[in-house]
């Protein structure tokens, strides 16, 4: 699940970085629920092991939604598993109320680290964070933030 401070993200505003942890409460999918990709068009390339998704990209499991003009998956060569995936051309997250969006976004599986990149912008009700990069442990939930942060928070039950 996408927290307030659950996908973050850096906006760098000037020549000064700042550099804060954060913990996000993690992003909680169902491993075990069918991953849906709809797309305007499908490439396979079995020789690198990559498929490659173009035009009007949503891909879903379970409550999450992914919205990208391309997304990029590469499988591992010896297991078949996905290794990597990478989406590009204006990316937004959605769990519920919770939503983050950025220009691109890489998910290393190995490693358990999502990266968003580029006008990264994350809402939850009507808290909101914004910056340039923003690096997430998904298995912990801790997130490294870089560059100028901005960030609204709303208190009580609003």
């Amino acid at each position: 699940m996408i927290r307030c401070i659950a996908l973050s993200a850096i906006l760098l505003a000037s020549p000064v970085m700042a550099q804060t942890n954060i913990n996000l409460g993690g992003i909680t999918t169902d491993p075990s629920a069918p991953v849906e990709v709809a797309a305007d068009s499908l490439s396979v390339d079995q020789d690198t092991g990559t498929a490659i998704f173009e035009g009007n990209v949503v891909i879903g499991q379970g409550d999450l939604r992914i919205a990208a003009g391309r997304a990029q998956v590469v499988y591992d060569a010896g297991s078949g598993d996905i290794a990597s995936f990478e989406a590009s051309g204006g990316v937004t997250f959605a769990n519920g109320s919770e939503a983050a969006e950025a220009q691109s976004a890489s998910y290393d599986l190995q490693n358990g680290n999502l990266v968003l990149i580029g006008d990264v912008i994350l809402t939850q009700g009507a808290s909101a964070l914004s910056a340039d990069r923003m690096t997430i442990d998904v298995e912990t939930g801790n997130a490294q933030m870089e560059g100028r942060v901005r960030t609204v928070f709303q208190q009580g039950n609003q």
